[in-house]
């Protein structure tokens, strides 16, 4: 195992040896405005001294730094001979005493990649702006530091950076010293509460910085006031909306100390909305870090304000659940997202405007989860993290989104009151400290005064995903003489487990209406089969919903009779939730090949444009997409996106001017565009010479109205140069740089290919906008040569680059669109021939193997 890539057995025994006392972390990096060098990395001083001591005197360890230079270090006033001591990834310290000094001067390497100090230039005015993620293991790209969330320790801070910069760190600036002759200045910033590496973080450059503040009356009389700021770039100021931010921001410290009894304890908070970014937010505590995507730069629906809060409510819940309570190693890792993912609904609907947002988890987040625990990768919800390769994959659907569902279950299982009782008392009892799962347990068995071992070892300790089905047996006069719910758990994962569900049976109360519920059961699923004599002697019902309310993790499934409503009857379903989940429930049919796929179509086409609730429908967009592209058998495939695209057209048309649903089948239309009519209209709509009442073609629905043109051959490079020089920005150099890889060319695809994985020169976030050009579905031809060299590359490209870049190419490049039983001979072959690949490359591929089974098995079915 290389050095670089921390073992659980290498952490445990080094915070058996080591406690922390405290880091002081100096960063000069004024070298981020300076021209880069003729040859190397650009790099930046680094200077850190670490306090710590050791429980066995004359004890070797280790502490991590990736540099690509060491300019000395220094053990309890030794100078250290670097050639001897540090290997790339790694400063051997030997001989440690009971109390340690430890100061490694550094050149750090600033990132393209968006891990560690990400350095990125704004093309639109030239500014340079920089921030850190480090989640994992990559603040020792940055720093050196004992890089594992057991070792927590406060920091002190101090960076030196161009005067006119806005400049941040976790803590509040406490000191600003020009330095003399000089442009520059370095700031202080105040000693930090003991926090784990991976969530320490610095923000500099010019950004666009607003402040507010929050206030609140503490038990006792004390008042509490936390610093607000909200940051983006420049370029994107005229889009910013910090007063929505603050407001969300507000509302969820109102609920957040409401709920846990513990005041905010890292003094400021400011978020700030980055470029090039990797995932969508980081918990960083005083200094939470989102991708600037959330600063929306055209007209968007409300899901897309409410995810942004939900995303915005999920950080925050960190401060708590991760931040000032942490777990001891990965493992845990669910000790933080799954909470943060529970709460950020559980707040949102609770605390804000967004009411639906109960809906959107059902809908969205639950997808996410039934999907990632179906993958030959799943895992339990508490995991077995080997290594930091491990920890980089476990951030998917099972640690987030199933994790949320078990915690939705469990406030069902002990009550709501049971359960943030439970929360409080983790907050006090562990404060600044690191938890396994057996210590949330015991919180939740005092409050509750329930053994949660069983629990558990059903919901937190197995894997997979159980199905319930309904039936009912009928006497001549309709009443319901039996009811029961069977439960099923695939062979791979056996485990049946105690679900609480409510059972609701609709019916039209007049032919016409709506289906309406009638009846409610709520009750304890156990076993193989459930009897629920609470719906004995109800009327026979047009359809039942075993999920009702989506109170448990499971995949409903439908009666026979239940099913053939629906495809009448989708629509009439009054229920926003309700219909939501039938939605849900019908594509994990389609997913699991029991619903044809020109089914589901069907069902989008007839009843799509009745859906109220924006974010379903945008979920059943992608679905859709899902169901033409992967689902349905070549020889019908044009024939059913002609209709899926006839059928988005006559929905645009008859929406609502001005609105989201509008906006949602512009959107829709343009990715399923087909005809020559269909790329005309297109066409028209950018010219301006042809409108569709209350739809405004901004910026971003201009680039997503040209991609679909560009990629079927109706513009070109003259079209897409002249579509930059309008959006000369860095989100149009992203749209651009996309738009180009999608052209249908051999030349242009080869161009593409040889960008990402023969090259580095690319930043991260122009890899995945060229990855998702080239990667498209209606090119399969143009794909077909690169399915052979997919597999000859992947190995050096992980061993070569970064696992962000690395994990992008593996995914992206997968070559999913030739869906026959070659491609999938190919995958087995290299699996069989790789068998001692990193595990974590062998997962990826292993999960985008199972995505072609499936789809085959899905065009089998249709």
């Amino acid at each position: 195992m290389p050095g670089e890539n921390l073992t659980r057995d290498e952490a445990r025994e080094r915070a058996r040896l080591l406690t922390v006392r405290g880091y002081e972390v100096s960063l000069d990096v004024r070298s981020a405005v300076e021209p880069p060098p003729a040859a190397g990395p650009r790099t930046f001083r680094s200077t850190t001294t670490i306090r710590f001591s050791c429980a066995e005197e004359g004890a070797d360890s280790f502490a991590d730094l990736l540099a690509p230079h060491v300019h000395s270090v220094t053990l309890n006033g030794a100078e250290l001979p670097v050639d001897r001591v540090f290997d790339g990834s790694r400063v051997l310290l030997a001989g440690l005493r009971a109390e340690n000094v430890l100061t490694v001067d550094a050149a750090c390497a600033y990132s393209r990649t968006g891990e560690g100090l990400h350095h990125f230039t704004d093309p639109e005015d030239g500014e340079i702006y920089l921030y850190t993620q480090y989640e994992p293991a990559d603040a020792r790209r940055v720093f050196a530091n004992f890089e594992q969330p057991d070792l927590k320790a406060p920091f002190d801070l101090r960076i030196t950076a161009p005067a006119h910069w806005t400049v941040l760190g976790n803590g509040v600036e406490t000191g600003r010293e020009p330095l003399p002759e000089s442009s520059a200045a370095t700031w202080r910033f105040a000693t930090t509460k003991p926090i784990s590496t991976y969530i320490t973080a610095v923000v500099a450059g010019p950004y666009h910085h607003v402040t507010d503040h929050y206030r609140r009356e503490l038990p006792g009389g004390e008042t509490l006031e936390i610093p607000l700021g909200a940051l983006c770039r420049k370029g994107l100021a005229r889009h910013f909306d910090p007063d929505e931010i603050f407001a969300t921001t507000k509302q969820g410290f109102d609920f957040f100390h409401d709920n846990f009894g513990f005041p905010y304890p890292f003094g400021k908070y400011d978020q700030a909305f980055v470029p090039e970014y990797n995932i969508g937010a980081m918990e960083n505590p005083g200094l939470v870090t989102f991708r600037e995507e959330y600063v929306f730069r055209g007209r968007t629906t409300r899901a897309a304000y409410q995810g942004r809060a939900n995303t915005l409510l999920h950080e925050m819940s960190h401060m708590w659940f991760g931040d000032l309570v942490t777990m001891e190693w990965w493992d845990d890792l669910w000790l933080k997202e799954s909470f943060a993912d529970f709460m950020a609904a559980f707040s949102l609907v609770e605390a804000t405007r967004f009411e639906e947002g109960w809906i959107a988890f059902a809908n969205r987040r639950k997808a996410w989860a039934y999907r990632a625990d179906q993958l030959p990768s799943t895992h339990p919800v508490t995991a077995d993290i080997r290594d930091l390769q491990d920890a980089k994959l476990n951030f998917d659907g099972i640690t987030y989104a199933k994790g949320a569902s078990v915690l939705k279950q469990l406030v069902a299982y002990v009550g709501r009151d049971a359960f943030l009782e439970g929360a409080r008392r983790y907050f006090q009892r562990h404060a600044y400290g690191n938890t396994t799962l057996a210590d949330l347990l015991a919180v939740l068995g005092e409050t509750s005064g329930r053994d949660m071992t069983g629990w558990a070892a059903a919901w937190l300790q197995t894997a997979g995903v159980n199905s319930l089905t309904p039936h009912a047996d009928h006497d001549a006069d309709g009443a319901i003489t039996s009811f029961s719910i069977r439960q099923e758990a695939p062979e791979s994962h056996p485990t049946l487990r105690p679900h609480r569900v409510a059972v609701g049976l609709y019916r039209h109360e007049e032919p016409g209406g709506p289906l309406l519920r009638y009846a409610r059961a709520e009750i304890d699923v156990e076993g193989p089969v459930t009897e629920v004599p609470e719906l004995v002697g109800a009327s026979r019902p047009e359809l039942i919903l075993v999920n009702d309310e989506d109170l448990t993790y499971c995949k409903a499934r439908f009666d026979a009779g239940s099913l053939d409503t629906l495809r009448a009857h989708l629509g009439d379903v009054a229920d926003p939730l309700a219909r939501a989940l039938c939605w849900s429930a019908l594509w994990n049919l389609t997913r699991d090949a029991l619903l044809p796929a020109r089914d589901f179509l069907a069902l989008v086409r007839d009843f799509g444009g009745a859906e109220t609730e924006i974010g379903v429908l945008q979920m059943v967009h992608a679905w859709a997409h899902s169901a033409l592209v992967d689902y349905t058998p070549t020889a019908a495939r044009d024939e059913a996106g002609r209709g899926l695209a006839e059928a988005a057209l006559h929905q645009l048309r008859l929406a609502a001017p001005g609105g989201d649903h509008q906006l949602a089948w512009a959107r829709f239309f343009a990715g399923r565009a087909t005809s020559d009519a269909d790329f005309r209209l297109l066409t028209d709509l950018l010219a301006g010479t042809t409108e569709i009442e209350g739809l405004d073609v901004d910026q971003e629905l201009r680039w997503t109205f040209l991609e679909p043109l560009v990629a079927h051959g109706h513009a070109g490079e003259a079209e897409l140069a002249d579509e930059l020089a309008r959006d000369d920005t860095a989100s149009g150099k992203r749209h651009h740089v996309r738009c180009l890889a999608a052209r249908p060319s051999a030349d242009v695809k080869a161009r593409a290919w040889a960008d990402v994985v023969e090259s580095d020169a690319l930043s991260n976030a122009l890899v995945e906008a060229t990855i998702d050009g080239f990667a498209q579905s209606d090119q399969r031809e143009l794909l077909a040569p690169y399915a052979e060299r997919y597999f000859e590359v992947i190995e050096g490209v992980w061993a070569k680059r970064t696992i962000e870049i690395a994990m992008a190419v593996v995914r992206g490049f997968f070559p999913s669109y030739q869906d026959d039983q070659a491609t999938l001979d190919a995958t087995d072959a290299w699996l069989t021939a790789h068998a001692a690949a990193p595990p974590a490359l062998r997962r990826l591929v292993l999960e985008a193997r199972d995505d072609l089974a499936r789809a085959l098995r899905g065009q089998a079915a249709a």
